[in-house]
């Protein structure tokens, strides 16, 4: 893959709403620029004396570092809803949705009826080890009750320095008691790649979210599948539905592992490291195979760049529902007492040219499905609708003619 840029880019996740972002790994500037550089001397005045009549006036005393902080956060969260003063745990959230790995006790959480209910200990981590199961409630961590109004705040506590013990009391169905675990948090990776054999021949793999490790994981349930299938592949069907984004970098190696050459996204800003192209590389894992990706209004930022290099390059076929549409990139730069700038520095276009920002993707064949009752049944991948329809369409017998692909009809008598 040719890539004309020295900042590894990244896609991070944010909300519903799919953060496409870039963490830069360099160095900052031997020499940055000087502060209020070119800021007309009005404005800082008028910055000086609000802030000082805030120190003096406000009701509840404010120290400095409270009110610049909260200034910096207000001055960038104004440019976009996308651009952010990353500090504590926000900043530290982008660096586990981008490397794929924390260290922590290895356990899926949900808020089910005002309690903290484990969906379920993934597999070979510390909780699995030490009995965490699946539908226990966590009332306990290390002696102190769980905050059932912020599900951030419990994960947050049984996170923690690789090495160091956590005490999760849980109540288990048939037990009297509320049962206490001793977890040793390790590093933990998360694993956002599902597959699955819908029928001899056609896989289903879904992409909950893109990290550095998703392309890796993407071909190693193919080869899984394959094997199980213990011959080629017909078709595979992609599911990217509530997808809202993750890393750049496994977008184009997902999209790159069913190309043989073309653009796959190409950026374009104010600087020279914010302009780049990312190129396909020989080689299709599917040997040709059809595809079908689904997509949804939840479909975003990366999610979006393989769906549009895919669609642009007749490679698959988009079936669903107009995606998100975020089609900006931020990057993240770390600054000074582990804080970051998350800024927006570019936007990105499909092979063709196009920019989906605040536009979608538009599938090429529509489903009007209600994207809301498929979340809360939660179906297994044979029983939902939209896959069921998706391994129909893979099934159309197609022909080639030169580069365009065609469904192929019936003799006429």
């Amino acid at each position: 893959m040719q890539q004309r840029t020295r900042n590894a880019l990244y896609l991070g996740l944010g909300a519903a709403l799919g953060l496409s972002l870039g963490l830069s790994r360099g160095v900052l500037a031997d020499k940055p620029p000087a502060l209020g550089a070119g800021m007309p001397w009005q404005d800082a005045q008028l910055f000086a004396e609000v802030l000082e009549r805030v120190k003096v006036d406000y009701v509840n005393p404010v120290d400095d570092h409270q009110l610049l902080q909260a200034a910096v956060r207000g001055m960038v969260s104004s440019l976009d809803p996308y651009s952010a003063f990353l500090a504590g745990e926000d900043y530290d959230d982008i660096k586990i949705n981008s490397s794929g790995e924390y260290s922590g006790v290895g356990i899926e959480v949900a808020l089910q009826d005002d309690e903290v209910v484990v969906i379920a200990p993934l597999e070979g981590s510390p909780a699995a080890a030490a009995g965490i199961k699946s539908g226990d409630v966590i009332v306990t961590i290390d002696g102190v009750a769980v905050n059932t109004s912020s599900l951030d705040d419990t994960i947050g506590r049984m996170r923690g320095k690789d090495g160091s013990t956590v005490k999760i009391g849980v109540e288990r169905e048939g037990n009297a008691e509320p049962l206490v675990f001793s977890v040793k948090r390790q590093r933990v990776e998360l694993h956002n790649v599902h597959s699955d054999l819908l029928e001899p021949g056609y896989s289903y793999v879904r992409i909950a979210q893109f990290s550095e490790t998703t392309g890796e994981e993407m071909n190693a349930a193919l080869r899984a599948l394959r094997k199980q299938n213990k011959t080629p592949l017909k078709g595979l069907v992609l599911d990217l539905r509530d997808n809202p984004g993750g890393v750049l970098e496994a977008a184009v190696a997902v999209a790159d592992a069913f190309l043989d050459s073309g653009v796959i996204v190409t950026a374009k800003g104010r600087t020279p490291d914010s302009k780049f192209e990312m190129d396909a590389t020989p080689g299709d894992v599917l040997q040709g195979a059809p595809i079908v990706i689904l997509v949804n209004g939840g479909s975003a930022s990366a999610a979006e760049i393989v769906a549009g290099a895919l669609k642009d390059d007749h490679r698959a076929t988009l079936m669903g529902r107009t995606t998100f549409g975020k089609g900006s990139v931020q990057t993240v730069i770390p600054l000074t007492a582990q804080t970051a700038l998350k800024l927006t520095t570019s936007l990105y276009y499909t092979p063709s040219g196009a920019s989906i920002n605040h536009k979608g993707i538009v599938p090429d064949i529509e489903l009007p499905r209600d994207d809301k009752a498929r979340e809360e049944t939660e179906l297994a991948p044979r029983d939902d609708p939209d896959v069921r329809r998706a391994l129909q369409e893979l099934k159309v017998p197609t022909v080639s003619h030169g580069d365009a692909v065609t469904a192929a009809l019936p003799p006429r008598g």
